[in-house]
Order: C-alpha cells, then structure tokens, then sequence
C-alpha cells in the first residue's frame, strides 16, 4: 500500500547515529521504517544527526549523536534535535516520533499529526507525560508493553534487514551475551548458567551500569571461560552468531521487544529467554528457542538446542519481523491516521 502525495517526517533519537555503529536499538528501528518506507515509495524526511546514513532527506541540526561527542550537553542537543522537527512539522503530513515522552510535549503546539512508537517505558517517573497526551496516536512494539490510558493504534513488531543477519546453517559451541550490561539484562545469570553447564560465555554490549558490571560481571571474567569482548558492530555480532550453540537472553525485568533476539534468529541461533514481557511474542517456545524461569530451566533446556531448526529460526523472522512486514503495518496505521485527521476537518 502507498498512500500518495503524502509527506512523512521521521524523528529518531539523537543518542547515536541513525543507524547507530554498534549499539543503538530506537536508532535501528528508526533507520529500518525510513528506509522500508523510502523503498516503498513514500516521500520521507529522516531528522537524526548528521553524520546519519539514509537515502530520504536528512535534516540535521546536530552533528554526531551526544553519547560520541563529549563535547556536548546531551539535553541541549536533545532540544536542539526535537524543536528543529517540530518547527519544520507544517512541512510534513505526519510526523513519527521514536523519541520517547520528550517530543510529546510539543504535539499540541503543531497541527500536524503526530505518532509516537512506544518502544519502552524507562520508568514509571515519566508516565505523567504520557497519560497527559493519553489521547494521540500511539503504536506500541509488543503487545505485552502496553499502558493504560493510551490511544493505542496497532502494535507494530520491529523489523530488521535481514540482508545484515545471513543464516549461519551450523553453529558453535559458545554460549553468546549481546545486550547492554545492565542487571535489567540478566548477564550475571548468564555467567551462571555458562558454569553449571561448563560452556564457555561470550559477552559483548555497551556498560550501562559500572557498578554492576565491576562487582557482579568482572570478578568471572577470566578471558578463557568468561569473556567480555565490548560492544561490537554488525560484523562482530555475526561473527558471535557464526561461533554461538544459543543466545541468552535472561532478562530480570518484561522485555519491551528485544531486537537481539530477532537477530540471533534470523542468523539461525536459538535463543533462551526468560519467560518475561515479550519475549513470548518473539521467540516461540520449542521452536526458535525456549522460554524459561530460571537459570536451573535455562541449563536443562541447553540439553535440547539442537532440537531448533535453525532455518525455521530465520523462516519465522522473515514472516513477523523482517523490514517490508514492520513498514506494511505502519502503512496501515498511516492510513488509518489519515482517515481519522480528513474526518476530523469534515
């Protein structure tokens, strides 16, 4: 479907490059719609930071995302970034925020209608925002990270380019970590299923949280059973894919999403997830991977990875998750925006 003649602003977070070099998952779906939409026909202006990459328009008044430039005050930069696409929004038909609650401020200010995608909720502080704008347009990204109160349109799964995750058709021996450090992610209990099992860990992402990973992760490090590699880029995560027997995802918290775990899949790598938030939604249990409720259930289930199909793991990506199937719904709820919007000046 392309709605004609229609012009469409996407406004990406400005923590990282869209799409970010390593980490940067809003980054990563923002990238995905612009560019499926781009692809698709449609008319698409991408406000992110400059040294951005994408084939619509860029409109950048900030020059790298504030997370890699020291030199910066991240919420000047922020305000910066979120004026600059709302003084240009008659520009546009509609404007798509992934920018979380800030942007939401000045959607009473314009006429152009504004849709947010929900892709998490970093803390019950600043859902007053929210149910103060309760009644815009809202897509969320599972069915499982929903608020009440909130004008929900669709849930909208993200996509990923597959193109950047080939199938890897035989695995590894290693266990893989691919995630921010940070307890909400669960890599302590990670390190543990790693030595009840005797499998080597590998764990690569950004530290969010220092004090956790210099009291509960480092102490295992040993660079031979336990090691932590960094953050890595698309390359490194499949060279991880390449050498990995499953991912864990041992999440402490409800997943919003969980784009490691569509990724992980696409390459053929069956993941173990708690059976937290949406993580229901993305993995199905005994197919692409398992779901389980403790470190105990997640070492007897490594008994039985090798029962996953690892093309079945992709073939599931490719039906829910990939670009095209993210940039169809959106497409839907465009459309159904724009009905409402023409009713609403009849």
């Amino acid at each position: 479907m392309r709605v004609p003649n229609k012009r469409v602003a996407i406004l990406s977070p400005i923590a990282w490059r869209t799409p970010p070099r390593q980490y940067g998952a809003w980054e990563t779906v923002a990238s995905n719609v612009t560019e499926g939409l781009v692809a698709r026909g449609w008319d698409v202006t991408l406000f992110a930071s400059r040294d951005s990459v994408t084939r619509a328009r860029l409109h950048a008044v900030v020059d790298k995302g504030y997370e890699e430039d020291a030199t910066v005050d991240p919420k000047v930069v922020e305000y910066l970034h979120i004026s600059e696409a709302f003084e240009h929004a008659g520009e546009f038909d509609l404007l798509h925020s992934h920018y979380d609650f800030m942007a939401l401020t000045y959607t009473r200010l314009i006429r152009t209608p504004v849709l947010t995608t929900i892709h998490g909720f970093s803390s019950p502080k600043i859902m007053p925002i929210y149910h103060k704008y309760g009644d815009g347009y809202f897509v969320s990204v599972s069915d499982s990270d929903r608020a009440t109160g909130l004008n929900y349109l669709a849930t909208v799964y993200n996509g990923i380019d597959l193109s950047l995750y080939p199938l890897q058709d035989s695995g590894g021996q290693d266990l893989i970590f691919l995630g921010r450090i940070h307890p909400d992610k669960g890599v302590h209990l990670a390190i543990e299923v790693a030595r009840l099992s005797g499998m080597r860990l590998i764990i690569a992402g950004i530290v969010q949280d220092e004090t956790y990973f210099r009291e509960q992760i480092q102490p295992h490090l040993d660079d031979q059973n336990i090691l932590y590699i960094g953050p890595v880029d698309v390359k490194g995560k499949n060279e991880l894919f390449a050498r990995a027997r499953a991912l864990l995802h041992l999440n402490t918290i409800p997943e919003r999403f969980g784009l490691v775990l569509v990724e992980a899949n696409a390459a053929g790598v069956p993941v173990i997830a708690m059976d937290l938030g949406s993580c229901r939604e993305v993995i199905k249990d005994g197919e692409t991977g398992f779901l389980v409720a403790n470190v105990a259930e997640a070492v007897r289930v490594l008994e039985r990875i090798l029962e996953i199909d690892r093309r079945a793991c992709r073939g599931r990506v490719q039906q829910h998750f990939s670009i095209d199937t993210m940039v169809e719904g959106y497409e839907r709820v465009y459309s159904t925006i724009f009905d409402l919007e023409a009713r609403s000046r009849s």
